[in-house]
């Protein structure tokens, strides 16, 4: 594809006039060759491309290896690391007050799928408009190395014995939750990573990436599901993602073969092209139906699982101003005395 994004490339600026270096953050404290570490690298791309301004982004993130990522990516926007699971409350204030911002929410398998489960699953049903990123390892590795939420049922770890319970699929509880953007992906594999999570920018409501993250110190035997090798060889992508920016001059050489375009918010295109299977990403049941034959067959499924531009943001839900909460003045946001009287007098 020839478009905006190569042209710039060559001037080693995006259309807004930013280098990469200018989305980049301080340097990694995680372990070498952390699959984290290639997830970020991703994020970085992938705003640069789209020529994002930083300062339009949230950072949001938890506690765990995962939520220390925010601090390796745009170093110009501002961000909150806050407690265990409890990222989703912040980025709904934070969403809520300002809603000219984009959240990009960091999260990993035991901030979402273990403490945070709860607050996960309610975020997905406002629909807050941000990127909700899990970097899934099966491990709780700032604690060496315990088995997570989403550790296989009979996974064996070095001084944690055998895991004796069945595993929560972050993606299967986004599609019971209703979310309108689902998509899995394998921090081994960073085209398919940068153009989801191009897409899933362009998106206006939540967008839920699951990433398989391998952890290389306590999580990356052969037999894990969370490895490198095992997913390498078990990878199995649904379609070829391209996101074509939005007013970007595009030349596509593609093959022969059937092409599904899911338009974005903002009129970019997501192209997807099928592979092996007849799937149509708008189809919900499918989705549910496709991750359950393929978990029981053992693959790694990856791509874009559902996608529905049709439901309502949680600014939308609430008929919220068009003007940031953190703009108006206080007549506007403060009732009046004579307002809560009639409230009042309403119960009496």
């Amino acid at each position: 594809m020839e478009s905006a994004t190569v042209i710039t490339a060559r001037s080693g600026t995006n259309t807004i006039g930013l280098s990469k270096n200018d989305y980049k953050g301080r340097p990694s404290t995680l372990c070498q060759g952390c699959g984290h570490n290639s997830i970020s690298a991703q994020i970085i791309s992938a705003c640069y491309e789209l020529a994002v301004p930083p300062e339009k982004i949230i950072k949001l993130s938890g506690i765990g290896c995962s939520s220390k990522s925010p601090t390796y990516f745009l170093s110009r926007s501002h961000g909150f690391n806050g407690l265990h699971g409890r990222m989703p409350s912040l980025a709904t204030g934070a969403l809520v007050a300002n809603r000219t911002l984009k959240g990009i929410g960091i999260s990993g398998d035991g901030d979402t799928a273990s403490i945070g489960i709860g607050q996960f699953i309610h975020l997905l049903r406002r629909n807050l408009p941000m990127v909700y990123i899990v970097e899934n390892n099966g491990v709780y590795g700032l604690t060496k190395g315990q088995f997570s939420a989403t550790a296989d049922k009979g996974q064996v770890l070095k001084k944690q014995g055998v895991n004796p319970f069945m595993p929560v699929d972050v993606c299967l509880e986004a599609l019971a939750a209703n979310c309108g953007f689902v998509a899995r992906s394998f921090a081994g594999d960073p085209k398919q990573v940068r153009e989801l999570i191009k897409a899933a920018l362009c998106f206006e409501g939540t967008a839920v990436l699951d990433i398989i993250s391998p952890c290389v110190t306590f999580n990356n035997r052969d037999e894990s599901t969370k490895s490198y090798s095992w997913a390498k060889v078990h990878e199995d992508p649904l379609h070829d993602v391209t996101m074509v920016p939005k007013k970007d001059e595009i030349h596509i050489d593609l093959k022969p073969g059937e092409v599904k375009e899911v338009e974005m918010h903002d009129g970019s295109m997501l192209m997807l092209k099928k592979l092996e299977r007849d799937f149509d990403p708008a189809d919900r049941l499918s989705a549910l139906h496709m991750l359950e034959e393929t978990k029981a067959k053992n693959i790694l499924i990856t791509g874009l699982f559902y996608f529905n531009e049709r439901q309502p943001s949680l600014q939308d839900i609430g008929n919220m101003s068009g003007t940031p909460l953190t703009e108006l003045p206080v007549e506007k946001l403060r009732p009046s005395q004579q307002s809560l009287i009639d409230l009042m007098d309403q119960f009496r």
